[in-house]
């Protein structure tokens, strides 16, 4: 885990999925390394960074999570706005979470950069015993869709790590070979010192939450 402080390009992911899948635990445990059995819904955006190295560069993750408003279908595109990854997260336990995956990730093509990189995220992977969703089915769909796939537990840390590195790699190999034209990829929303395909001052602040 690297210093906050210092950083070359800043990628803003967002969790996206239902309600009570475990996307604050991820973010928790990725971010802080921490896991919280009794989690309490909190209303309003939040989001914590995290630093990590990627091709001799420090690339700060700005990980976004819904905190609740997905349950009253309050998510705005303001939430979408200059994200360039995204974890769309269900529980393998509850199929009907894993059922709404398509209608998620039309919100997130209506309204994200349309050169998003995504990643289905089938978590609680400790709850193997009570699965509903099979994995082969899950990969079907994310494949179908041209989008990643892994299997993660925010419990146990299984594939916590591995699941944002590889996020947070295929935005960075997208900017680093220049699929994409200036401005396509952009940083999190940064009030000052964005260069080319996101790369930020390091002296640049986040900014507010929408």
């Amino acid at each position: 885990m690297g210093s906050d402080d210092t950083y070359n390009f800043v990628y803003k992911v967002v969790l996206i999925g239902e309600s009570g899948v475990g996307k604050s635990n991820l973010l928790s445990r990725f971010t802080k390394n921490e896991f919280n059995r009794d989690s309490r819904t909190t209303i309003g955006v939040e989001f914590s960074t995290r630093t990590v190295h990627l091709d001799h560069y420090s690339i700060k993750a700005q990980i976004w999570d819904t905190a609740g408003l997905e349950r009253y279908r309050a998510i705005t595109s303001a939430y979408y706005r200059g994200a360039v990854g995204a974890l769309l997260v269900y529980d393998i336990s509850k199929h009907l979470t894993y059922e709404s995956a398509e209608r998620w990730l039309k919100e997130l093509y209506d309204h994200a950069d349309p050169h998003i990189v995504v990643m289905l995220v089938g978590n609680k992977k400790d709850l193997e015993a009570l699965r509903t969703v099979p994995k082969e089915e899950a990969e079907t769909f994310a494949e179908k869709k041209g989008i990643m796939f892994t299997e993660t537990s925010a419990l146990d840390s299984t594939n916590v790590e591995a699941a944002f590195h590889d996020v947070l790699e295929g935005i960075h190999k997208k900017v680093a070979s220049k699929q994409v034209t200036r401005g396509s990829i952009s940083a999190a929303g940064l009030p000052g010192g964005i260069g080319p395909l996101g790369e930020a001052n390091n002296n640049s602040k986040p900014c507010c939450k929408n």
